[in-house]
């Protein structure tokens, strides 16, 4: 069988087997698993149980969507759309779960830094901040460095939300322009 016919063959069990044909719609998904296997396994050399487990997650994947497959377009642009869609998934987790696996070494800049620059840092940002009235200084340490909400922030400083906004935008100018010039 050519290519094409192949493919005339597979969309036609398709679409018989969209239409409640049972045995046509197991065909199917059997025809298609061998096309997904020689799919993945070309672009996933190497990791042949990732291919088996992705050709299963696509051949669930496009039972879920087989609703909206259009009959008059390329069965196989919807296939490997749905196939290339799930391969990104495995790529992108499987970049998360290697990038967990990288050792720590005392080289590592984390380690090399000194533990008083982050206390240097936070003295410097205290005097910073004492340079500032209380109506831009507290919306900042609340919002900015607390981790409040506008609304909390509000409650517990006695002020409107509005100016709470207003007083963390005027206060982080003020802190920008105090830096420049100190500069």
């Amino acid at each position: 069988m050519a290519k094409s016919e192949a493919e005339l063959r597979l969309h036609d069990l398709f679409v018989r087997g969209l239409a409640g044909d049972a045995a046509a719609y197991r065909a199917f998904l059997q025809q298609l698993a061998l096309h997904l296997r020689a799919f993945l396994g070309r672009r996933l050399f190497g990791w042949p149980d990732e291919v088996e487990d992705l050709v299963q997650e696509c051949l669930l994947a496009m039972h879920n969507q087989r609703h909206t497959y259009q009959p008059d377009q390329p069965l196989t642009a919807w296939v490997h759309a749905i196939a290339r869609y799930k391969m990104i998934d495995l790529l992108r987790a499987k970049a998360g779960r290697d990038a967990l696996h990288e050792p720590l070494d005392d080289e590592l800049a984390v380690f090399a830094d000194s533990a008083t620059e982050a206390s240097d840092a936070r003295r410097d940002l205290s005097g910073l901040l004492a340079t500032l009235p209380d109506r831009h200084r507290l919306p900042i340490v609340h919002t900015k460095l607390e981790g409040l909400s506008v609304a909390e922030t509000a409650r517990l400083t006695g002020m409107s939300e509005s100016a709470v906004k207003v007083g963390v935008h005027r206060g982080l100018k003020a802190l920008a322009q105090k830096i420049r010039e100190a500069r």
